[in-house]
């Protein structure tokens, strides 16, 4: 349950920072950003890895850049369900969820669920 909690706080934390860099992301108020953040958690647990398996043939000719879109269209799809999370455009979608991954990347790698202190301290 600590690992959950954790994971959806290094999410928001990365959700509020794409919406302080990324033109066209906007989050109105704390609220939306917990419940935003929720959302694009399920949304990328559920519904993006089918969304990558439908689109397979699609990003392997593309090199792998057709999941870009892919990524995008998820994060658009969790906009689209929070009311106060706002996504201007797909470019604004696309951009949103590449800077929310590398965020929650960086975060999580600062935090560490998972690693006990004494662990940590030990190197």
């Amino acid at each position: 349950m600590t690992s959950f909690v954790l994971h959806w706080a290094v999410l928001a934390l990365a959700l509020w920072l794409t919406s302080q860099i990324v033109p066209g992301v906007t989050v109105t108020g704390w609220g939306a950003l917990a419940i935003g953040s929720a959302v694009l958690g399920v949304v990328n647990t559920v519904i993006r890895p089918v969304m990558t398996f439908m689109t397979l043939p699609l990003t392997v000719l593309t090199l792998g850049l057709f999941y870009l879109v892919v990524n995008g269209a998820a994060f658009g799809l969790a906009a689209a369900l929070v009311p106060g999370f706002d996504v201007a455009s797909f470019l604004a979608a696309v951009l949103g969820a590449l800077a929310t991954g590398v965020a929650a990347w960086v975060a999580g790698a600062v935090v560490k669920p998972g690693a006990s202190p004494a662990a940590a301290r030990r190197g």
